[in-house]
C-alpha cells in the first residue's frame, strides 16, 4: 500500500537551505517514515540561482516568490531558511495559508515578533517546529536520557560556550549576519540561542539573567547586494557593524541551578566549539560538538578507585537515532542532526501531534535573548519575560 505523501516547500537555498535539503533527501532512505516525503518546490528571489539550486539539491520545481510557494495547494509543509528578518512574515503567511511551518532559529527578530508568530500558527491550527538541530545530536539526546534517569541527581551548574573565529579578520566584509536590520543580533542570536535552547532542553526554565555584549570591530568593508552575501562584489568604503560580536551572561534557573553562557565569533582556533558541562549532586556530563560522537559522563557513585570522567562513544544501536545508521564505531556528522530533526518533525506531523522543539520553544528562547539585551542596557539582573502569548 502506497504511503500518503507529505509535500515540502523550502524557502532559501544557501547554507541552511542546503542542510535542510540534504535532510529531506536522506531521511526516508535511513528512517522508516509513516509518509513519503516529496521535495516539491524551493523558493528564492534570484531566478538563475534558485533554478540551479533546485537541480542541485533535488527539488522538483522552483518559485521566485515565496508567496506563490505558500499558496500552492500541493504544498503541505513550508520550511523557512531565509535571513532572520523574513521569518515572521513568511511563517505567518504560511500559517494563514493552512500550511505546517518549520522555521530556522532564532525564531524571530525580537520577542514581540515571536509572539505574533506563535499566535498565527495557533489560530491557524497548523503544526509548527523550530530548527534547534543540536537537540537531535545523539550524544545530546543521550545526555537528556541520563538526566531523566536521575543519574547526575539535582543539577547545580550549567556552563556553556559557543565559540567561532570566522570574523576575526577586520577585512572580512559586512555580510548580512553583521547587520541588525537583517540578522536581529550577532553572536547572541546566532550562537547563544543554541546554548539557551540546550539549557532549556537539559536543565529547565531560566528565570533571571545578567549579561554583557560587545562589538570589537565596528566598521567593515561594504558589499554590494541587498543581503551582503559573501559572493557579492565589494563596494567602496566601509559600513557600520550593528550587531554584537560576542555576548556573555549569567543565569539563574527556575529550579535554583546556576548557569554561565558565552558566545563569540572572536575565538581564534575555535571553528564550531559548541560545548556544555552540567554538574549535579551525583555526577556530571560534558559535550562538545567538535567531538559530537562522544559524551563524557562522571558517575559519583563509582568506587573511589574508578572515579573519573568516562567517554561514551555514542555510536551503538542502543543510542538515540544510531540504529538507523552504521555499525558501532562508525561515526556520524553535523548533517545528521538535520536528518534527525526532519525525522522528528515529519513523524509528529504525520501522527497529528506537535513537533518538539516548536514555536513555543523558539518563543521561550527569544524571551531569554531579550532579557540579556535588557540587562546589557540596564546594567543589572533582569527577569526573563513571560514566554506565553
Amino acid at each position: 500500500m502506497a504511503k500518503r505523501q507529505l509535500n515540502v516547500g523550502l524557502i532559501g537555498y544557501k547554507f541552511m537551505g542546503a542542510a535542510h535539503s540534504n535532510a529531506y533527501r536522506q531521511v526516508g532512505r535511513f528512517f522508516d517514515l509513516p509518509v513519503e516525503v516529496v521535495m516539491k518546490a524551493i523558493a528564492g528571489r534570484d531566478a538563475v540561482a534558485v533554478r540551479a539550486a533546485a537541480a542541485k539539491l533535488g527539488w522538483q520545481e522552483y518559485e521566485t516568490d515565496y508567496r506563490r510557494l505558500v499558496k500552492r495547494p500541493d504544498i503541505d509543509l513550508v520550511d523557512i531558511t531565509s535571513a532572520n528578518n523574513a521569518h515572521a512574515e513568511m511563517a505567518i503567511a504560511a500559517a494563514r495559508a493552512g500550511k505546517h511551518v518549520f522555521c530556522e532559529k532564532p525564531l524571530a527578530m525580537d520577542l514581540a515578533e515571536a509572539r505574533r508568530m506563535v499566535r498565527a500558527v495557533e489560530r491557524a491550527g497548523v503544526k509548527h517546529a523550530v530548527c534547534f538541530n543540536y537537540r537531535a545530536a545523539p550524544a545530546v539526546t543521550l545526555a537528556r536520557r541520563i538526566i531523566d534517569e536521575g543519574r547526575i541527581g539535582r543539577i547545580f551548574h550549567w556552563r556553556a560556550q559557543y565559540l567561532q573565529d570566522w570574523i576575526v579578520d577586520p577585512k572580512f566584509p559586512l555580510v548580512w549576519r553583521l547587520q541588525k536590520e537583517v540578522a536581529g543580533s550577532g553572536a547572541h542570536g546566532d550562537l547563544a540561542a543554541h546554548l539557551i535552547d540546550l539549557a532549556h532542553y537539559l536543565v529547565g526554565d531560566i528565570a533571571q539573567v545578567v549579561g554583557d555584549m560587545t562589538t570589537f570591530i565596528k566598521q567593515r568593508p561594504r558589499l554590494k547586494g541587498t543581503a551582503g552575501g559573501l559572493r557579492a562584489r565589494k563596494a567602496a568604503g566601509k559600513g557600520r557593524v550593528t550587531v554584537d560580536d560576542a555576548s556573555a551572561f549569567l543565569a539563574r534557573f527556575a529550579d535554583g541551578a546556576m548557569g554561565t553562557f558565552e558566545a563569540t565569533r572572536f575565538a581564534p582556533g575555535r571553528k564550531n566549539h559548541n560545548c556544555f558541562e552540567i554538574n549535579g549532586s551525583k555526577g556530571s556530563l560534558r559535550f562538545c560538538l567538535e567531538r559530537m560522537n562522544e559524551l563524557e559522563f562522571y558517575d559519583g557513585g563509582d568506587p573511589a578507585h574508578l572515579q573519573g570522567f568516562r567517554t561514551i562513544l555514542v555510536t551503538d544501536p542502543s543510542h538515540p537515532y544510531i540504529g538507523a545508521w552504521w555499525p558501532p564505531g562508525h561515526i556520524i556528522g553535523y548533517e545528521h542532526t538535520f536528518v534527525h530533526t526532519v525525522y522528528n518533525v515529519i513523524t509528529a506531523i504525520s501522527q497529528d501531534r506537535l513537533p518538539s522543539p516548536n514555536f513555543h520553544d523558539g518563543l521561550r528562547c527569544q524571551a531569554v535573548l531579550e532579557a540579556v539585551s535588557n540587562s546589557v542596557a540596564s546594567g543589572g539582573w533582569e527577569k526573563v519575560p513571560r514566554s506565553r502569548v
